[in-house]
């Protein structure tokens, strides 16, 4: 293992021995405007307690200068992760002078500058272990300390950390700011912003406490920042969290930062949250994408007690914050803000990321094993999110919502500004309930894969294939003219594989939905009788949740091989465009694309693809203008269109603007940006167009779109073009890597990489190696080769058993993705 790649048992050592207090951080960003000055100083003093003579600090850089240990100049040893510090006192003061690297991957302190205006913009991102390619510091979370940053950057520019400053002054062009310390924090949710931000200020009070909030994002998008929004999420998610939590906010003021290149949805830096600018609408927006950055919000405002005031002690418990927050976030949204329909996005958005996660032969408990970073590093996945969100709804459920939040309230107050483990968490919320949770805990986080749960008919029972203790819902719907109405329900606690329901009338009802309200984790299985009723009448039922639920079941079904493909977009083609929930509708415009192009076979893909874009392009004409529905098919349409060039005539007339759009549809740059990369695909767009549409919106945003337009060119010389630059151009940023891929893997034209798909195998070990794991991973998902067979990635696991595990782990998850998709497709002619 490398020294940069820490693990669960050396830090347990070091935090054993250790006992930090205090970390100020001086980081002088003068020079971040000058492109050609790679790095930036970077001094940090570190004072703390060892009960040992030698310890290690971690660093990642462009060089270690000077290493002072209790005032006296000692010799760096630094193996390009740790520095190596020897002969400690009891107490020690340690000074490191280094010189840090901007990142344009994401990982650390990440540099852009704008297309627009030229401006510079610097932000950090950490999580799980990027604080230490900032400052030397202890890079581990239960290692908290007292953080004091120093910052230097150029005047005029906004300067931001986790605290407020408390202390400023410019000098020859240079502002150094200086901020108050923080409470006890954990390395990877420090932060620093700085650049030329436009920012939009606010206040929340409650009581005697006032707290200054911050909306923040690039100088360019400023006119597309609708901060009135964001600042009213705000202020509600702070009264709810405030009153649930019986602990007042203690961060001392609340930025929102929406930054570029992006690796994630958002970050928890306690004080200064940084978001994807994903979440700044360039053009409309539907009621589902607002809901979404709404939820974003709650969900990393949660974090603030759920993760920052109470920290894992390491990442085995990484659930610990981030199932509470993906289901605080989904919580809150319903009981404060005008979102109400947040669980119908999380029944069919979240749970299905968890139900494909749980499938996968890496699947893990929610409470995982997680031996070092690597591991960790990819374990922010549907386990950890959203399996164990749904896993805390039903336990919500089981103890009752008074006693859980009695619980968390009793869980802050003992582990304040400390770090924990289940055990902890376990031991309050038993107090709090009275209920013995251990069992539970047992049965849904230290387990794996999830139950298959149908209502058979004859008898009247609820059947799993697996043991889980449920209390869930079953919902029986019956015709009334055309329209699915739910005549009957059941309450039932499921235990053990069979269990009987009251036998009454409703065994012959229509339609059978066991977990009709999504209280339960289970994958649902509906019975031949209820899947004809879905068919004629899915989008007629009232409850939209039910909906999700349904969908899903059918999804499931789809992708299991249970369902045929074909009959699952006969279903989207019959029923989506009378879907009322924006979430569920997108979600069915995406899951359709997906189930045609990966699980209908080949000689009938095409047919396939012509008749779904057919419905996109009748779908978007029939819907009200303006509306939510429009917006959706448009997009949906310009995802069609990258597989079939039926329409590629008319999205030329619409772009070009010989051809009006229907009434209410604005084509905004990202609207017009998806249908050029599908012209571009099936080879109705050359250069010349790109780089016209380049022309109307050149930005940081077109400049992404431009580069995956471009490699989309349906020309092998093209695609291998992009598909070596991937691998080769180290100087693409984050973004621009993606968009490469994203070119180069256009239309599924699998056939123009064919000649160098197998070198996809012989390059991955190398750039596992050679690369940081943000950018490996990209490359090794996005170019993973899709064959007719898995006879390479066989061979090439089998040859490989001592690779690195995170790195066996992606290669396994996308062996059987495809794996899936052939065996999908193997089966379809057996299928009805």
């Amino acid at each position: 293992m490398s020294t940069a790649n820490l693990s669960r048992d050396e830090t347990a050592a070091r935090s054993a021995a250790v006992t930090v207090h205090d970390i100020r951080v001086e980081l002088d960003l003068t020079g971040a405007v000058d492109a050609d000055r790679t790095g930036f100083p970077t001094v940090s003093e570190l004072t703390f307690e060892a009960r040992t003579d030698e310890t290690w600090v971690d660093f990642l850089g462009e060089a270690v200068e000077r290493v002072e240990v209790n005032g006296v100049s000692v010799p760096v040893e630094w193996d390009g992760a740790r520095i190596r510090l020897t002969g400690l006192a009891p107490q020690n003061r340690v000074r490191i002078v280094a010189r840090g690297a901007y990142s344009r991957s994401g990982e650390g302190l990440h540099r852009f500058v704008d297309p627009v205006d030229g401006e510079t913009y610097l932000y950090t991102q950490y999580e799980p272990a990027d604080s230490r390619r900032v400052m030397a510091c202890f890079e581990q979370p239960d290692m908290k300390a007292r953080y004091t940053f120093v910052v230097t950057a150029p005047a005029g520019w906004h300067v931001l950390s986790n605290q407020p400053a408390v202390e400023s002054s410019t000098d020859a062009g240079a502002q150094r700011v200086r901020f108050a310390p923080t409470p006890p924090l954990s390395s990877y949710i420090t932060a620093v912003a700085a650049g030329p931000y436009h920012r939009v200020d606010g206040a929340w009070q409650r009581d005697a406490q006032t707290i200054d909030l911050g909306v923040l994002c690039r100088r360019s998008l400023a006119a597309h920042l609708d901060a009135d929004e964001i600042i009213e999420v705000t202020w509600q998610g702070l009264d709810f969290f405030t009153d649930a939590f019986a602990f007042p906010y203690p961060w001392g003021k609340y930025d929102q930062i929406f930054v570029p290149e992006y690796n994630l949805g958002a970050m928890e830096n306690p004080g200064l949250v940084t978001f994807t600018e994903a979440y700044v609408f360039r053009g409309a927006a539907t009621v589902a994408q607002r809901e979404g950055r709404a939820n974003t919000i709650l969900h990393e405002m949660a974090h603030m007690w759920f993760g920052d005031l109470v920290t894992m002690q390491w990442w085995d418990d990484l659930w610990l914050k981030e199932s509470f927050a993906d289901y605080m976030g989904a919580h809150a949204a319903v009981a404060v803000t005008r979102f109400t329909d947040a669980w119908v996005t999380f029944a069919a958005r979240r749970k299905a990321w968890a139900y494909q996660q749980d499938q996968l032969p890496t699947t893990h408990p929610i409470v995982a094993d997680i031996p070092d970073l690597e591991a960790a590093k990819l374990n922010f996945d549907g386990i950890t999110y959203a399996k164990g969100a749904a896993v805390l709804k039903q336990l919500v459920a089981f103890v009752g919502e008074e006693a859980f939040f009695e619980g968390a309230r009793r869980y802050f107050a003992a582990h304040a500004f400390g770090n924990t483990t289940l055990d902890d968490l376990l031991t309050e919320l038993e107090a709090a309930s009275g209920r013995d949770l251990r069992a539970w805990s047992r049965a849904w986080l230290q387990t794996t894969g999830l139950p298959t749960v149908r209502v058979d008919r004859h008898p009247l029972a609820v059947v799993q294939d697996m043991d889980r203790p449920h209390r869930m819902r079953v919902g029986f719907y019956a015709f009334e003219g055309e329209r699915l109405t739910r005549v009957e329900a059941a309450e039932v606690d499921v235990v053990g594989e069979h269990t009987p329901i009251a036998a009454s009338e409703v065994s012959e009802a229509d339609l059978i939905v066991p977990n009709d309200d999504d209280r339960s984790y289970a994958k649902v299985r509906l019975d031949a009788r209820s899947v004809d009723a879905v068919e004629r009448g899915l989008a007629t039922i009232e409850d939209a949740v039910t909906r999700g639920v349904i969908w899903a079941a059918l999804w499931n079904a789809t992708r299991d091989g249970e369902l045929a493909a074909e009959r699952f977009l006969r279903i989207a083609v019959r029923h989506a465009a009378g879907e009322t929930n924006a979430a569920l509708m997108a979600d069915v415009h995406a899951r359709a694309l997906f189930t045609l192009t990966h699980y209908v076979p080949a000689d009938r893909r095409d047919a396939a693809a012509s008749a779904w874009l057919q419905a996109c392009w009748d779908a978007m004409l029939a819907a009200e203008p303006g509306s939510d529905a429009q917006l959706s098919w448009a997009r949906a349409l310009g995802a069609a269109a990258e597989f079939s060039d039926a329409r590629a005539d008319d999205l030329r007339a619409l772009l070009a603007g010989t051809t009006p759009p229907p009434a209410g549809l604005r084509l905004d740059p990202d609207l017009r940006w998806s249908w050029w990369l599908a012209l571009s695909a099936t080879g109705h767009a050359q250069e010349p167009d790109i780089v016209a549409e380049y022309a109307r919106d050149a930005t940081a945003t077109g400049a992404t779109a431009r580069i995956a337009a471009l490699a989309a060119r349906p020309s092998s010389h093209v695609r291998v073009a992009a598909w070596h630059a991937a691998w080769d151009d180290a100087s693409l940023t984050n973004d621009h890597l993606s968009a490469t891929i994203r070119g180069a893997r256009a239309g599924g034209r699998n056939d123009l990489l064919e000649s160098v798909a197998d070198g996809y195998f012989d390059r991955i070990l190398e750039v596992w190696s050679t690369r940081s794991i943000e950018i490996a991973a990209r490359l090794v998902r996005g170019l993973f080769p899709d064959g007719e067979t898995t006879d390479a990635v066989d061979a090439w696991l089998a040859a490989h058993r001592d690779a690195p595990g995170a790195l066996r782990r992606i290669v396994v998850e996308q062996r059987d993705h495809l794996a899936r998709d052939l065996r999908v497709r193997s089966v379809q002619a057996d299928l009805v």
